[in-house]
């Protein structure tokens, strides 16, 4: 199930998991995995995220419904 639409809003913005990762200082392989929906960052990761690209966490997030 993918969870997070990470790979997707960063397409969109025009910004690179290597950029992300240098902005989180976190290794690349870790922002990789986020992409890939192998593992799942933590919700005070996801806001950071949110924040680095102007954006309401909530477009980071797939909905359930």
């Amino acid at each position: 199930m993918l969870i997070n639409r990470l790979k997707i809003v960063l397409a969109e913005k025009g910004k690179t998991s290597k950029w992300l990762a240098e902005q989180l200082a976190k290794n690349e392989t870790t922002v990789s995995r986020w992409c890939t929906n192998e593992v799942q960052p933590s919700l005070e990761t996801l806001c950071q995220i949110a924040k680095l690209l102007q954006i309401d966490i909530r477009d980071l997030i797939n909905s359930t419904k």
